[in-house]
């Protein structure tokens, strides 16, 4: 059976009071009747206060209240009937049971876990959930999900802290899978197009929001965001990544300090050939590109020496 609308006998809760005061007033005339009656007991008192009463209590029975972004779940001695979503207040059937439930959104921080990556290392890494429950799956999310507590007959705050576990286990289950999907970072050796949990931003996310939906359609319930809030490398290789990373870091800037080096020799070179400054001959060129990389190349700044003497000298 699939959820759908309840279409039962519903009245506007302020037009069911002024049928309930009627009710009441009938109380009061029927009372009144009988203790004028001083001989006889009129049955038609009896009767009117029989039904006064009686329908003073059932309408008493059948109020009921729904907020915005909240729906009721009504049964008929277990039988489903349908869900109510329409907010204000409202008189039903006081036979039909009822179970109030939120469809407002709700947040789920999944606190970091320690899984393996793509590569194997071992990372710790949280989540971030928002979801609620979709308007259409209300019976999903009521009669589909089985857990200790019963949803049907448990409070509101109580089926809901049941469906919140079971968000929070799945997104655990799902977080696990999409971490290794993915490497930590990229390697060294990659070519810069691979996507990572670091690097991967949207894409990771709509992954994630992907892997979760497919698990909590069947609790009808639906995932607005889902998105890495922690990332970090394990406790036992952090140290080793770090320098893995620094390395990575001054190799690259060695990479940048030689390609500028090479350029600014080139640079030198053609300008002393282009205005007739100085004419160098091969070696001379390769001592002056050798101490002209020392300079530019070196952490340090080169202690420079004067030769007072010739040119080859």
């Amino acid at each position: 059976m699939e959820n759908y609308i309840f279409k039962g006998l519903k009245i506007n809760g302020f037009v069911a009071l002024v049928i309930h005061l009627c009710f009441v007033a009938g109380v009061v005339v029927s009372v009144m009747w009988l203790d004028k009656s001083y001989d006889t007991t009129p049955t038609a008192a009896i009767v009117l206060l029989v039904v006064s009463i009686l329908g003073a209590v059932i309408m008493m029975l059948g109020y009921k209240m729904l907020e915005p972004n909240e729906s009721r779940v009504f049964l008929f001695f277990g039988n489903y009937r349908g869900t109510f979503y329409e907010t204000g207040f409202w008189w039903v059937n006081p036979l039909l049971s009822s179970k109030k439930l939120s469809l407002r959104a709700r947040n789920l921080n999944v606190d970091p876990i320690k899984v393996n990556d793509k590569a194997g290392n071992p990372i710790l890494i949280g989540l971030v959930v928002v979801w609620r429950i979709n308007r259409d799956g209300v019976y999903k999310a009521v009669f589909e999900i089985d857990a200790p507590t019963d949803l049907v007959t448990a409070g509101s705050s109580a089926r809901m802290n049941v469906l919140e576990n079971f968000v929070a286990v799945q997104s655990d289950s799902a977080l696990r899978q999409v971490a290794g999907m993915y490497a930590y970072d990229e390697n060294s050796n990659g070519d810069g197009k691979e996507v990572t949990l670091r690097s991967g931003g949207d894409e990771i996310n709509e992954k994630l929001t992907e892997e979760l939906s497919e698990r909590l359609a069947m609790a009808g319930i639906e995932i607005v965001e889902a998105r890495l809030n922690y990332l970090a490398y394990a406790p036992e290789i952090a140290a080793a990544m770090l320098r893995r990373q620094q390395a990575d870091a001054i190799i690259s800037a060695r990479e940048k300090i030689v390609e500028g080096a090479v350029s600014m020799v080139k640079i030198a070179l053609d300008r002393l050939s282009e205005d007739a400054i100085v004419e160098l001959d091969e070696e001379r060129k390769a001592a002056m590109v050798s101490n002209l990389l020392v300079v530019l190349c070196a952490d340090e700044a080169a202690q420079p020496v004067v030769n007072a003497g010739t040119l080859h000298n």
